[in-house]
């Protein structure tokens, strides 16, 4: 069985990893994937390369503490976190979230609030290179809401 969370460079295969997740769970009915990708663009700036950086340890127990605290409120079988790490292009494959459970509505939630939380608190940063040069910026993005609408407190913490 692989392991809930992986920090890699290298690219994800989208379904052998669901293959994987399911692994002949005969209770599994539905299967929620969100699969992210890097774009041309951010902040109105045209961005040709980006690299994502993290802290090796600590990222992989922050996205295990927030599936463990997916378990906890929705009703699911399996979940499992990849996030890509080093240089990335346009159009390249970055994260991928799989959650199955029984029925479709613990599943999409589950989804949703994984990546809320990836989106919002994990500890990534990212270099992008735009036509002004290379910047370094917080992958995190400031979404009160999105974090509101599941009990998280902002500031960039997993409680």
């Amino acid at each position: 069985m692989n392991a809930r969370v992986s920090i890699q460079t290298e690219d994800f295969d989208v379904a052998a990893e669901i293959v994987a997740l399911r692994a002949q769970d005969k209770r599994v009915g539905a299967v929620c994937t969100f699969i992210g990708t890097v774009r041309d663009r951010n902040d109105g700036q045209s961005v040709s390369t980006m690299e994502l950086e993290h802290y090796p340890g600590m990222t992989e127990k922050s996205i295990e503490a927030m599936i463990d605290a997916a378990f906890a409120r929705f009703d699911i079988y399996a979940a499992r976190v990849i996030h890509r790490v080093g240089p990335l292009q346009p159009l390249d494959q970055i994260v991928l979230v799989v959650v199955t459970s029984a029925h479709r509505g613990e599943s999409f939630q589950a989804c949703e609030f994984l990546m809320d939380y990836l989106k919002t608190q994990a500890p990534f940063w990212k270099k992008e290179q735009t036509p002004e040069g290379a910047r370094w910026v917080d992958a995190r993005v400031s979404d009160d809401a999105a974090l509101a609408k599941w009990g998280i407190a902002s500031g960039n913490s997993a409680a």
